[in-house]
Order: structure tokens, then sequence, then C-alpha cells
């Protein structure tokens, strides 16, 4: 058995070929796993630190607005995709896989494309509700098209139907409940507030969540967990350098421990991207969502509208953003117990808590 993923750019396309290739191995312990990427994203360093063989190919989104650089950057952009789908055919003709797996990124265009020629059995992965370009590209050219979300079929034009298997997550999420959590982190029953805004951080969402604790500080009628990112910890820790933090307030520069914090907390504050929503609902999680602005089509926003609608999140986008409005948020929500315990039900009712599974059985069913 050999099955390729191809896609990267972003954890967010990485991790799940990563969980799900790690299913796999966990079934198939002699099953073959090859990536192909670029050299110079994310995955060149994930994949390989897996212990999966790495090829890469060279490939580049295309700039919509006509500058003088960015033309030179499309005339560059198509060169590199004539390049690139050619290295990709000559690379699958030489690994001979009997699937291959995309999982978004302009990566994974030339590959599948390729794949599609050679006739070899293929499918994609949508991890947000707003499908990427490149998957919208290639979903009528694969055998098997899987959505993390259905509010993401409307957004497709397909000719066959979708497979709805949610996103691969993180099995350790499973395996603590929030009484163990709270022990594991020294907390009494209080609420547990946790926030973060990634591994870079989010200065937007830092500033609103250091106005949050200020406001707050001396009363200590909650446990607050917040992840800066690497960018933001020394600016926060300066802003509130002028008061004592309670000792229930704990900020980070990365939280480590994120399932343990996770199953702790009541409620969340964080980003939408895919795979952290999914996190949230296996999790039970009642959230306050800050859709990143920043992204391709605004995808974080639909995927944030998708838990607000189903009752279990707020959302507040960035540029509305404040501490006095998050603070209002917050405590409007955690003052009121029985909405909590409704948010927490909602979420748990959009959960799909056997992603990697459902994805492995089309995987195998594409080998039949």
């Amino acid at each position: 058995m050999h099955i390729l993923f191809a896609g990267g750019g972003t954890a967010g396309h990485i991790n799940p070929a990563l969980a799900v290739a790690g299913y796999i191995k966990e079934k198939h312990p002699d099953a073959k796993i090859s990536y192909i990427g670029t050299k110079t994203k994310l995955e060149a360093k994930l994949v390989p630190e897996k212990g999966y063989d790495f090829y890469s190919i060279e490939v580049q989104g295309f700039q919509r607005k006509l500058t003088p650089k960015n033309i030179v950057h499309n005339v560059k952009a198509v060169y590199n995709a004539a390049v690139a789908s050619i290295k990709a055919e000559k690379l699958l003709k030489e690994l001979k896989p009997d699937v291959v797996v995309g999982t978004g990124g302009y990566v994974s265009g030339p590959v599948l494309k390729a794949a599609a020629k050679l006739k070899i059995k293929t499918a994609i992965h949508e991890q947000n509700a707003f499908p990427g370009v490149t998957n919208k590209m290639l979903s009528n050219m694969v055998d098997r098209v899987m959505l993390a979300m259905p509010e993401a079929e409307s957004r497709f034009k397909l000719n066959k139907k979708p497979d709805i298997t949610g996103n691969p997550i993180r099995t350790e999420l499973l395996n603590i409940s929030k009484s163990e959590a709270k022990a594991k982190l020294g907390f009494d029953e209080r609420p547990v507030i946790l926030s973060f805004g990634g591994s870079l951080g989010a200065r937007r969402i830092n500033e609103a969540v250091a106005e949050f604790i200020r406001s707050n500080n001396g009363k200590e009628e909650f446990y607050h967990i917040h992840g800066t990112g690497k960018v933001g910890y020394t600016a926060m820790c300066d802003s509130l350098a002028d008061i004592t933090l309670d000792k229930t307030t704990h900020i980070r520069e990365y939280i480590n421990d994120m399932d343990i914090c996770m199953a702790a907390a009541d409620i969340v504050i964080c980003r939408a991207g895919a795979i952290t929503l999914s996190e949230l609902t296996v999790c039970k999680k009642p959230s306050i969502l800050i859709p990143s602005p920043y992204v391709a089509e605004n995808h974080q926003y639909h995927n944030a509208m998708t838990l607000k609608n189903a009752g279990a999140a707020e959302v507040i986008e960035e540029k509305d953003l404040n501490g006095k409005i998050l603070t209002k948020t917050i405590n409007d929500i955690l003052k009121d117990k029985n909405r909590l315990n409704i948010m927490s039900e909602n979420a748990r009712k959009m959960a799909i808590d056997d992603a990697n599974r459902r994805i492995y059985d089309i995987i195998i069913a594409l080998m039949k």
C-alpha cells in the first residue's frame, strides 16, 4: 500500500494529511507514505520530522492586482506551474502510488492533475467552509471529494456527491476530562478562560485580551490562560507591567499543553482556523471567535459563522474588536451557566470525532 499526500503552505493543509498518515500507519505498519510539497514552506520541515518521504516541486500563486512587481511575479508563476506539472508527472511515474490525496494549497494542483491524467485514484480534502481555489479547480477531476463541513458543498459545482468527513484532530484531545485537566493545572472549580491567537500571535487579540485582564484584575473569579504567540509576548507583558497580575492569570508565549488547557476550559477565545474549530466541537467548547481577516477568501469568517449559526459560538470581527467589547462578551457568557451549557451542547452536535477513520475508509475503498 502506497499513499501519497500533496498539499501545503500552511499547517491547516499539512496537519490533516499527517494525522491521516499516522492513522494509516497504525492500521498498516508496512504502508508506504509519501508527500509532495514545496521545499520553502512548512511541510518541508514537518513531513520529514514524521519520518515520511518528502519530495518537492516549485509552485506559487498568482497575484490579482496588476502592478509591475506582480506582473513579474505572475510570469514566474506561469513558468513554475508548467515546470511543476512536468515534475509532478515524472515523480508519480517513479513513485507509483496507489492513491493520491490532496489537502489544499497551490502545490496540490499539479500533483492531483497529473495523478488524474495517469489514471491513479485520487481524492481531495477541503478543511474549510469556504473552499480554496485549488480544491475547487480539482473537484471534478478527482474520484472522491471529502469535505470537513457540509456548508462547503454549496460553494462547489460538483458532478458527484461529496463525502462529509470532518477534520482530523489530535487524538490526545479526546483522552482527558475537564476535572482531570483542572487537577493537572492545579485549578479549583472556578471557570477557566482559554485564549490564544496562534503560534505567532495576533496583535489585536493580544491588545483586547490585555484590556480584559486589566479590567478584571484583582477579582480572581476565574482562571485565565492566554497564549500571546512568539511575536506578542514581550509587548503584552510590558503593557501590563504596571499591575500585579492575579495568581489566576497565566500569560504564556506558547501553550505547549493545549490538550490539557482545552479540556479544562469553560470558554475559548481564538481565531477560526478549520482545525481549531473542529477541535472546539469535539471538545464541546463554547467559544468567542475572532476570524483572521488576512486569509484567502476571508475563509475564517465563513468557518466561524458555521458555529455561530449553530449556536455554539459568538463571533467578533477584528475590525470591531476592542477590550470593551471582548470583556462584555466574555462576562455575558460566563455569567449565564444555562447559555454555556447550550453552547456546549450545540458544539457537541457539530462534532465529527472519527474523521481519521472516515478518510481512511475512503482511501481504502479507492484501492479496491
